[in-house]
């Protein structure tokens, strides 16, 4: 390996590019040689060898590119790149953004003050909405087959009254009694005739016999229909298909199962509603 002299440090004649040029003669090797070998192209090989470093690029460019070229010729060339390749200068990173540290306590105040006033806007009236129901006290409910004792009014002492009115008292804190209509709304439940609804999950065969014997509806009913029937009307029902079909009475699902026989079901209805079995 030809190693380079301390003459050759000050930056003399004999440069980089002229101890390379000397190297790839000796080697026999010519510039076109040299740029496929290490894949540069010549004008760049020749530029390293006349010393013009600035049409190649930046420093650390042209100190790889000799280094390679140094290996190829087997040439020691670091005392020279020390001495005529400046080193690359770290960049001075300069912040022309910095932000003063009360300043930036004063923007994270204020952002946790709108923040805070927004939460208040929002939950104030939300909390002022629904405190009211909390406070108010219900109604006292009464049932109207239990009520308390009347207050007749209009009626002289001693003499009867034709039409007294009869007004119920309230509640000792002056809250009046609501009158309570369940045992009413119970009652006309009752009385109610009771209603057999039929849903169909699938296409079936219905038929529908009436207490007079005569043939309400016969028909094939196609999936996603349904039929209602009052009990009172209805003295038995033909079904095919009885596993598609949803048999309701009173709001109560129907057990088909000890009525079929190969997936068809035949039941009788009573005046009442209730499911028996067909005779």
């Amino acid at each position: 390996m030809i190693q380079a002299d301390n003459a050759n440090v000050g930056g003399d004649a004999r440069g980089c590019g002229e101890l390379l040029r000397e190297a790839r003669i000796a080697a026999g090797l010519d510039v076109r040689e040299v740029a496929s070998r290490l894949h540069m192209p010549v004008h760049v090989v020749e530029a390293l060898e006349q010393g013009r470093w600035d049409v190649i690029g930046a420093p650390v460019f042209v100190r790889g590119q000799l280094r390679s070229y140094a290996r190829l010729l087997r040439v020691d060339l670091e005392p020279l790149l020390q001495a005529q390749v400046a080193a690359p200068v770290p960049v001075e990173l300069v912040s022309h953004a910095h932000t003063p540290r009360l300043q930036r306590i004063m923007e994270n105040v204020g952002r946790r003050a709108v923040y805070v006033v927004i939460t208040a806007t929002i939950a104030v009236p939300v909390w002022l909405a629904t405190r009211s129901h909390f406070t108010e006290q219900p109604p006292a409910t009464a049932s109207l087959d239990v009520v308390p004792p009347a207050v007749v009014e209009g009626a002289p002492v001693g003499s009867p009254a034709p039409a007294p009115r009869v007004v119920a008292p309230s509640a000792q804190d002056g809250t009046p009694y609501v009158a309570s209509l369940a045992p009413a709304v119970r009652q006309a439940q009752a009385a109610a005739p009771a209603t057999l609804e039929l849903a169909f999950d699938g296409d079936s065969w219905l038929e529908v016999t009436g207490r007079d014997g005569q043939v309400l509806e016969q028909r094939l009913v196609r999936q996603g229909e349904s039929r209602s029937f009052q009990a009172t009307e209805v003295a038995g029902v033909v079904l095919g298909n009885a596993a598609a079909v949803r048999v309701q009475r009173a709001g109560s699902i129907v057990d088909l199962s000890p009525f079929k026989r190969a997936n068809v079901a035949r039941f009788a209805v009573s005046s009442d509603g209730s499911v028996k079995p067909a005779q």
